[in-house]
């Protein structure tokens, strides 16, 4: 599948299918997300997020004390950095935190460089909404 923001390959999540979600695309290069099948949408693309509402924050064990990392995509965080058991909490990754992970506020950065301007309203990204 290729990237409608970007343009780029997307690689597909290696996750069972649910009733929200048949599949979960994602954009190693801008990050976009596309939702494929489920109850209500044939296809969902959520819309673009500034950097403060876009990634949650990282948990695992084996994460380095002190510093915020941002979840990214494919288990790992924006820094690259892919522990055991890692998932996103119910806090957003906030970059202008004092302990937020430099590295991850560079790959927020460039990430969100990459959206095109015309690609970041609310009604940029099209979905097909399931005909009932």
């Amino acid at each position: 599948m290729e990237c409608d923001v970007c343009g780029q390959a997307m690689w597909r999540w290696p996750v069972p299918p649910t009733a929200w979600e048949k599949e979960t695309w994602s954009c190693s290069w801008c990050h976009a997300a596309t939702h494929v099948g489920g109850e209500w949408f044939e296809i969902s693309r959520p819309p673009y997020l500034p950097m403060e509402m876009r990634w949650e924050r990282a948990i695992a064990n084996g994460l380095p004390f002190g510093a915020s990392h941002a979840f990214g995509i494919f288990d790992r965080t924006l820094c690259g950095i892919q522990e055991t058991g890692m998932s996103p909490s119910d806090h957003w990754w906030l970059p202008e935190r004092e302990d937020a992970c430099g590295a991850c506020q560079e790959a927020a950065g460039v990430i969100d460089g990459r959206w095109p301007q015309a690609m970041r309203g609310t009604d940029a990204r099209v979905s097909v909404v399931r005909r009932l």
